[in-house]
């Protein structure tokens, strides 16, 4: 692979753009409003670090010396991952997006880099691009693919110490940030290069610097723009936990719904950019073997639709095996889901958060004049609905009529017994 870099003149066009304001090409708007279309997506934590069993995060939890760490990809040899299995399971399940952990804080590469051997390809036995695998099959099954990037490294000595990694044996002298943004900014461009089409570039790890002394200049202008230029279609996230900054596309909500804030990771103000959750099937994000601790399938639907009435998306995460293979409990949860999207997808894709903000009783999505209420608790068989240009309502599962009754600042809905399951759907038209 040849090694890519900068030109002079592609730098100097990327210092003079970051002066000015970020306005969104109407690339970047189109895609905005396809990623809020999409509405459902697979976050996929997967590395060496899925040999101990112990989620993405056991290195700096175990405090496994840096030198000793990487010798984990001397035995990685997933033989059972299949990238047309897999992409067909979220297919099935109806995502519409993966977002697929390139490089994770232990700084390992799952794909091809010429930066160093700490990659997939060069420092493992199977000696497999899998993203190259992913790719192709999200190409040829029509997914979109969103690729998550680690702005902290607890292997690199170039990367400044931020306040994770500190007891792994890293010597304290060789911190140079102007390099490793170097090495970054490298790789960046050879996922924009080498891979096709990409949806989003999913940045984390800015939080290792957030109780610095003064604020640390992570220089995202510059590096946001690189990624605008070699793609100009490709979004810009980062999972921060702040405001959006200058330059960035949509706004994540780690293990909360907007508006949320119960895991404390979500308590920052709701933007006008498009909104994503992403959040756990269990409680792991990386594979951990004594994680049975799964939510049930009705739960994750019922967290898709509260997502969908919060107008934003939501990214369910798997942490696949180290043999390749997704737990069957994902398996199984997936079929579920996949099965209720089929039979009520119309209230969820292309939608946008409805008129009716959300209440204890549940939610509403809506297209154009099409109102979607989600009814996800109701105490009794009577519902008020705070619009008054109602024309009808059915129930969407076999369009028989609700009675509507007007009342003053809107209707009531009345039902001939209290709705009960997972989601009761109310198709509401709107005059």
């Amino acid at each position: 692979m040849k090694r890519l870099f900068l030109t002079a003149a592609a730098a100097l066009s990327l210092n003079v753009a970051s002066a000015q304001a970020y306005q969104p090409s109407p690339q970047i708007k189109q895609a905005q409003q396809e990623f809020q279309d999409q509405k459902f997506g697979i976050f996929l934590h997967w590395g060496i670090y899925s040999m101990l069993g112990d989620g993405e995060w056991v290195m700096n939890n175990r405090s496994i010396n840096y030198e000793e760490y990487p010798h984990l990809a001397d035995g990685f040899y997933p033989s059972k991952f299949n990238a047309d299995e897999w992409v067909a399971a979220f297919k099935d399940a109806g995502a519409r997006y993966i977002t697929f952990t390139t490089r994770h804080h232990d700084g390992f590469s799952m794909f091809k880099t010429a930066t160093s051997t700490y990659n997939i390809v060069d420092g493992t036995p199977y000696a497999h691009d899998v993203l190259a695998d992913l790719a192709t099959a999200c190409r040829k099954q029509g997914l979109s693919l969103h690729l998550y990037y680690s702005h902290l490294d607890w292997h690199r000595l170039d990367y400044p110490l931020g306040r994770t990694g500190r007891k792994l044996g890293r010597p304290t002298d060789q911190q140079d940030y102007a390099k490793y943004f170097d090495f970054m900014n490298q790789q960046l461009t050879e996922l924009l290069t080498n891979y096709g089409k990409i949806g989003c570039i999913w940045f984390d790890g800015w939080w290792d610097h957030d109780s610095d002394p003064k604020p640390f200049d992570w220089r995202l202008d510059e590096q946001y723009q690189l990624i605008h230029q070699l793609q100009p279609q490709c979004l810009v996230a980062n999972n921060h936990h702040q405001k959006p900054y200058e330059g960035e596309d949509i706004q994540i909500f780690e293990r909360d719904v907007p508006g949320e804030n119960k895991a404390g990771l979500s308590g920052q103000d709701i933007s006008r950019l498009p909104l994503e959750t992403c959040q756990t099937m269990n409680d792991s994000w990386g594979y951990d073997i004594t994680d049975k601790n799964y939510k049930s399938a009705d739960e994750i639907i019922r967290l898709l639709v509260n997502t969908a009435g919060r107008n934003a998306n939501l990214l369910l995460n798997i942490g696949p095996r180290p043999d390749g293979k997704l737990p069957q409990e994902s398996l199984d949860r997936l079929k579920a889901i996949g099965k209720w999207l089929r039979a009520n997808g119309e209230s969820i894709y292309g939608t946008r958060g409805g008129v009716v903000t959300p209440r204890d009783w549940g939610v509403t999505t809506q297209k154009g004049k099409t109102l979607y209420v989600h009814i996800l608790n109701l105490q009794d068989a009577s519902l008020f609905l705070p619009v008054e240009n109602v024309k009808r309502a059915v129930m969407f599962a076999d369009m028989s009529p609700v009675k509507v009754t007007r009342c003053p600042g809107g209707v009531t809905l009345s039902f001939s017994a209290i709705p009960s399951g997972v989601d009761t759907i109310v198709e509401v038209s709107l005059k």
